[in-house]
């Protein structure tokens, strides 16, 4: 089976060969630091490790169109101040520098939301295709496509929540709960309106992508109250729409503690949890098969910190998913990207039990790449206390 018939038959609880083998990636700075251990410098990650093809996006954009350009305000050493194509200025590492820091935004009220937002949110803007869109088009549409795609169903919530900032959005939705909603329902007219042509076209991507983000170590940053009435109508309308195209796999991209929300999603039609961030939490994606059953499907869920531990911790993790694999609707994968303190030696040793117990070593699988035994080494773990996501 190819990567495309991998993802489809494990998503609908179908016999397969074998598991996908896949990641969520990588934080660059951690691909720099590999380097110092053998991994090639530049290198593409899905070819060093082996791994199958990852889903490729549908090159439409559902972003404020035109975007606000990027700009370097300011160079202060270590960070930099940008503003951002979403047009929000933040000050960032130039290096390992985890979340940037906002310092401003374009978005603050209904005045900059007409002036500046609102517009750029029209869904038939014919900006929002690649110029070369017949040619892209043919590939996309190619029967004999032997890879995944994936389309981007917007964000609701995150979108809002990064182009306002968390304090504003927050006061927002209590002091001016229409204008919140008339956001909500603007992105959800444009993510429709957008991919009303590639749907029209023909392209039947293996997956919806939602991006959200709205939860942290405590739950989520807006009330379930408030997502089930705001938030859950237009996810239905988003979901329906894919669904009458036959896309019926529905991602949310969330971190945090998502145990509040996650029904709300499942209602929504949103059906795909991803990536599972285990967390101080301990979210578990065999207690969500046990919770929800087969109604959510999984992506993620092999916690970073068992991954920067003991080989066999590694060892112990992959064989205690292998069930839950086994019965189909999850893809393991790390449940975010992996950070620095992971060592190369360790992700390996990780892909090569992967390979082995869930891909049930396969002649189909390729081969994982190898320390260079002659690489100099350095002490990754100086880097870890940058880390935390």
């Amino acid at each position: 089976m190819n990567a495309r018939e991998q993802f489809v038959a494990t998503m609908h609880y179908q016999p397969r060969d074998r598991c996908p083998i896949m990641d969520f990636g990588f934080w660059r700075e951690t691909l720099v630091i590999w380097e110092q251990y053998g991994f090639p410098k530049g290198g593409n990650p899905d070819s060093f490790f082996g791994m199958d093809p990852q889903w490729a996006a549908i090159p439409v954009s559902g972003f404020p169109c035109p975007d606000f350009g990027y700009t370097v305000l300011e160079d202060r050493g270590d960070t930099e101040v940008v503003r951002g194509a979403d047009g929000v200025t933040v000050e960032q590492g130039k290096f390992l520098g985890s979340i940037p820091r906002h310092v401003d935004h374009t978005l603050k009220d209904r005045a900059s939301w007409e002036k500046e937002f609102k517009w750029r949110l029209n869904g038939k803007n014919p900006d929002r295709y690649p110029r070369d869109w017949p040619e892209q088009l043919k590939k996309l549409t190619d029967p004999d496509r032997d890879y995944p795609l994936h389309l981007s169903g917007g964000s609701l919530y995150g979108w809002i929540r990064n182009w306002m900032g968390m304090e504003t959005v927050s006061m927002l939705v209590h002091d001016d709960r229409p204008l919140f909603e008339e956001m909500v329902e603007t992105i959800a007219d444009c993510i429709i309106e957008t991919n009303k042509p590639a749907m029209e076209a023909g392209i039947r991507p293996e997956c919806v992508n939602h991006w959200e983000d709205m939860c942290y170590r405590g739950g989520p940053l807006l009330s379930p109250r408030i997502f089930r009435e705001v938030l859950v109508p237009h996810y239905k309308r988003i979901t329906s729409f894919f669904r009458r195209y036959g896309v019926d796999v529905a991602l949310v991209d969330c971190d945090g503690d998502i145990s509040q929300l996650a029904p709300l999603w499942l209602e929504a039609g949103i059906n795909t949890m991803f990536p599972i961030e285990v967390g101080t939490w301990g979210h578990d994606p065999v207690q969500f098969r046990k919770q929800y059953g087969r109604d959510m499907l999984l992506i993620g869920g092999v916690s970073k910190t068992v991954l920067a531990g003991p080989l066999d911790g590694i060892t112990r993790e992959v064989e205690r998913l292998a069930p839950l694999v086994e019965e189909g609707g999850f893809i393991p994968t790390p449940d975010h990207r992996v950070p620095p303190d992971v060592p190369l030696k360790n992700y390996i040793f990780y892909l090569t039990e992967a390979k082995r117990i869930w891909g049930k070593g396969l002649s189909n699988l390729k081969p994982t790449g190898r320390i260079d035994p002659n690489a100099p080494k350095a002490d990754a773990t100086r880097y870890s206390w940058h880390l935390g996501d």
